[in-house]
């Protein structure tokens, strides 16, 4: 893992692309992006869906062009302290979930198994799609997918809880 270079912090974009910060931890930096994300969430969680939800192609569209930027900037692929992409995953699986603590855990939990893990396919975008878009893109399609499990969980418990 390559360590985020310190003019990340002088670089409005590059700031933005490691998440304000959070992608800078020499271990785990993904998992500090999503504790971020989560962080931010809440005063998005407060936004009507129909503003959420806009909220969220914005940053996704906004996220294409901060990593991909950031990636060429610093010469690499999708480097471990981008994770403006996770800020994004983890918002698309928050969508429309009851904002409890134990439902914005089971999200992160979720959200974090799946980009981890990177089931068909998202390993696949993540290998053969890249610059900004696929960077973007894995965390996305993590996103859905770790929402589409919430989801089900949500609707099983009648949004209760476990």
């Amino acid at each position: 893992m390559n360590s985020v270079p310190a003019s990340a912090f002088k670089h409005p974009v590059h700031f933005l692309a490691i998440g304000l910060g959070s992608g800078a931890m020499p271990k785990a930096p993904g998992t500090f992006g999503t504790l971020a994300g989560v962080a931010l969430f809440g005063p998005l969680s407060l936004l009507p869906l129909g503003w959420y939800l806009g909220w969220i192609v914005l940053a996704a569209l906004l996220g294409i062009y901060l990593c991909g930027k950031t990636a060429r900037d610093w010469q690499v692929h999708d480097h471990g302290g981008i994770v403006w992409d996770e800020f994004v995953g983890f918002w698309i699986t928050m969508i429309a979930v009851p904002v409890t603590w134990y439902w914005v855990l089971a999200g992160f939990v979720l959200f974090r198994l799946f980009d981890i893990w990177k089931p068909w396919p998202i390993r696949y975008c993540d290998q053969h799609i890249h610059g900004g878009f696929g960077i973007m893109l894995d965390d996305v399609l993590a996103g859905v997918f770790a929402w589409a499990c919430l989801s089900l969980l949500v609707y099983v418990s009648g949004g209760y809880g476990f």
